[in-house]
Parts: structure tokens; sequence; C-alpha cells
């Protein structure tokens, strides 16, 4: 990964030892007060037409402000953390070719600097890639001048933007360099630093322990599975979060195979498992005092004459059958496993994490995450959600769709192929049914339970925006480490 180095300063950037200055400042409505200590900008900006609407950019000569090279980036006109975060990120996206960038907040804007502080981590990575010939560089190093940025506030953006950036390096890598094996021992490096401790469960023992969902889908593969187990557990733990994730590390449907043109990309298919991964790693570099176990469910999905066929019954961790109609709906047996294996810990909350289904992005598009899952345990997410300023919007399990889940000859189906409607909610329900009760008793409530969907916010498609190059985004990882800080607080 290629991150700036991030420090803070009180001095304004005329006297920083950058080679390059970017200033955010609100709309033009707001000048010229909030731009009073910048002596002629206002009126540089007026002549040029620089509106500051979010995330504007633009280069500025003013000499007689600073002799460094100067850009200006607008935060809008309601300025609040997520704009500011935005419009420091895009100006370190864009402002390219400089080593060291001074980042200065313009009025009252220095209230959000913590914000600026983290879009300027976000927006100044880089997945340098395979190129023969590198591309522009972004700053390797940013200094945020701010008077209220605390060591704490700089500490948090660093670790938030390795999290960021250790899902984008490893959802970049092409499929062909990244096994089952070698994404679980990305896992044990990850975290090899800090009190988490790792088991990996090959595929005798999962077959020894009975993960069929997870040796179903991965039975076509030369490439044998994996699930990995990380475990941050702090002596002052006041709560237990689990986490599932999906890690298809190339899904070609199996036998029900993808056209071509949907199989490009699809290495981005242990996006779910690179994002529990990394919140349960920055959740642990923030030494909060929560604990957190992580469950990596990963696998190819290959077609063979050793694949699961449609019409073939799973027998899942938990032991209930599973009737196979569509061997491309492989998430949801894989996360079947990891819920399973998750709810018998008994945490206070489990979340799955999964490129799940295209019928989200129909739904919601390709920056919502689709939330679906406990009424409590969404609302306590969705607040989290959006005070990070990642997008989200819950979606019902309803239960008329129940008997749409039902098989002639097994417990289940895991697709219903006579009826596309609702696909994300029918997933959805799938996945409920795996989640175990609080107790021992027959009764005994579900686990509280939380289901995102990032099939469309996990990549990016289109030209970038904010701190969001084009690829892989990261999404809900924010979210989750403020979700358990969150739950620290409240403790």
């Amino acid at each position: 990964m290629t991150l700036p180095a991030l420090s803070h300063t009180v001095d304004r950037f005329p006297g920083s030892a950058a080679d390059a200055a970017v200033l955010v400042v609100p709309d033009t409505a707001a000048f010229p007060e909030a731009l009073e200590d910048y002596p002629g900008l206002a009126e540089v900006l007026t002549a040029i037409g620089f509106t500051g609407s979010a995330s504007a950019f633009a280069r500025v000569h003013l000499p007689s402000l600073t002799s460094l090279p100067l850009a200006v980036v607008g935060a809008g006109s309601t300025p609040d953390g997520a704009a500011v975060r935005d419009a420091a990120g895009a100006a370190l996206r864009t402002l390219t070719g400089f080593g060291h960038v001074a980042l200065d907040l313009a009025g009252d804007l220095d209230q959000f600097a913590a914000e600026a502080a983290e879009g300027a981590v976000f927006g100044g990575y880089r997945f340098e890639g395979y190129r023969a010939k590198p591309g522009k560089s972004r700053a390797g190093e940013v200094t945020v001048h701010s008077e209220s940025l605390s060591d704490e506030d700089v500490s948090r953006a660093r670790i938030l933007g390795d999290a960021l950036a250790l899902v984008k390096d490893l959802v970049s890598v092409p499929a062909e360099w990244q096994s089952p094996a070698e994404l679980a021992q990305s896992a044990v490096d990850a975290v090899a630093d800090l009190d988490v401790a790792v088991d990996v469960l090959d595929e005798a023992a999962l077959a020894e322990q009975g993960f069929g969902g997870v040796l179903g889908v991965a039975q076509g593969s030369d490439r044998p599975p994996r699930v990995v187990r990380l475990d941050y557990s702090p002596a002052d733990a006041t709560g237990h979060i689990a986490l599932v994730g999906k890690g298809i590390t190339f899904d070609t449907g199996g036998l029900s195979l993808k056209p071509a043109a949907s199989m490009v990309g699809m290495k981005f298919d242990m996006a779910g498992s690179a994002t529990v991964l990394a919140a349960l790693r920055a959740i642990a570099s923030l030494k909060l005092p929560v604990r957190v176990t992580a469950w990596m469910c990963i696998t190819d999905n290959m077609p063979s004459g050793k694949a699961t066929r449609p019409g073939d019954v799973l027998r899942m961790l938990d032991g209930t059958t599973v009737e196979v109609l569509n061997t491309d709906a492989e998430g949801r047996l894989v996360l079947a496993d990891g819920l399973v294996a998750a709810s018998r810990e008994r945490p206070d909350v489990i979340f799955d994490v999964a490129t799940l289904t295209g019928a989200v992005l129909v739904a919601l598009g390709h920056r919502h995450t689709g939330v679906m899952g406990d009424d409590e345990a969404v609302a306590e997410y969705l607040t989290v959600s959006e005070q990070t300023g990642e997008l989200a919007w819950p979606l019902p399990l309803p239960d008329y769709m129940q008997e749409s889940l039902d098989s002639p000859i097994a417990d289940m189906i895991n697709a219903n192929m006579g009826d596309r409607a609702g696909g994300t909610m029918f997933a959805g329900l799938f996945l409920q049914r795996f989640i175990g009760r609080t107790s021992d008793e027959d009764d005994a409530p579900r686990i509280p339970w939380v289901h995102l969907d990032v099939a469309g916010s996990a990549e990016h498609g289109s030209s970038p925006y904010g701190f969001t190059d084009k690829g892989p985004t990261g999404a809900t990882v924010r979210s989750l480490v403020a979700f358990a800080e969150a739950r620290a607080q409240e403790a």
C-alpha cells in the first residue's frame, strides 16, 4: 500500500516545510469572512469563478499569500464533517507530483480537522499495481494545520487509512496470486504485530468439523478452501462483536456459469472477508475494550468435473440441508457456515459482510450498502454509518417470503429460480436461518444480527469523487469500527 505520513501543527502553511499547499473553503456565500486570514484570496477565487461547491478543485497563484503552489477545494454550502473529509480527500487525490502537502482549513471548518485528516489519508492512498511505469505520485506526507487536531485524531486517521488500504490492496490483487491459502496467510500477516489470536482451518479441518457449505462451493476448484478465525479479546472487554465475511477469491458462478462480461472483476468477491479483517485490525490497533471475533470464509467457485451440480444437496455446519439450485448463489452457502460458527460463541451481535447479490445494485445503486437484520441492531448500525458518512439503507426481511425458501427434498433451497424478484431479501432470509439463539432454550431469541450487502458499495466503477477512487472502496469498514467505538463508550 502507499499511504501518506500524517502530522499536524498550529502554524499556517506559509511557514510550512511542505512543497505544496491546499486550503479547504466553504462556498462563496461565506466569502470574504471565511477567508479573512488569507488576504486577496477571496478576490482571486471570485475572479476565476470558483464557487466552493462540494469537492470543487482549482489551482491558484497568490504569491502575496504563500510562495507554495496553492490549490483550493470546496466543502459546499452546508459543510459538515463528511463534506470536509471528502474535500480533503479530493484534494490529495487530485494534487499529484508533490511530496509534502500542507492542508489548511478556512474559517470555522477547523472544527472538522479530524475529518480532514482522515480524508487526506484516504485520498492519498494509491495502489501501485503492476504497471511497467508508475503513474503520477500522490503526496508522501501531509501536514494538517489546525488548532483543534490532537495526536489521538492523527493516530486514528492513520489507523482507519491503513484499514481501508488493506481492503483495497487485497481486493486489487489478481486471483492468480490470491488463492484461499494466500488470502489466509495475508490475514495472518496483517495482525502479526497485534494482540490477535488466529486459527486457520484447512480443508481437512473443515471436513472434520462439518463446514459443508464452504466445502461444497470449493469442490470444483483445484485450490482448497480456508476458514480463518481471528480473535481480538482484550482483558477489559465489555462486549463481544462477531464479524463474518464472504471470501470468494474468484467467482465464475460454478456450473451455473456467469456470462463472460459478468465474470470480469470477480476477483473482488472476497471483499467481505477483507472488510472484516480490516475492521478487526483497526479495532485492535485502537485498543478498544471490545472483544471482536472475525470469520473469513474463503474459497474459489469454479466449474469442473468435481463441482457441485444444480440439484445437489449440501449439509451446513449446523446440520441444515440445502438444495443448491444455483451454484452462482454461493456466497450465502459459505456465510451460512460462518454464521453458525460465530453463533456458537454467543456474541452480543453478529455482522456479516458480503458482495452477495446483484439485486442490491438494482435496488440501491452503486454507493448504498443494503442493510438487513434485527431491527434494533440495524438501527444502531445506521446511526453510526450516518455519522461516518458511509451511505446505507435498510431493507425488509418479509415473513411472506419465507415459504419461497422451501425445498421438496431438503430443508431449504439456496435460490428461487422461479421468481427472481426480491433477490436481496431472499438472500437475507436465507442467512437469517443460520443465526443462533442467545441460549440453549429452543424459544430463546436469535442473536442480534446485521447483514451488510456491499455488492454495489464495495467497488466504484465510474469517475472518482471525494476521497474515493475508481475501484475498491473499503465500504463499511469505518462504520464497523465506529459501531465498536460506540459499544465501548456505552459500556
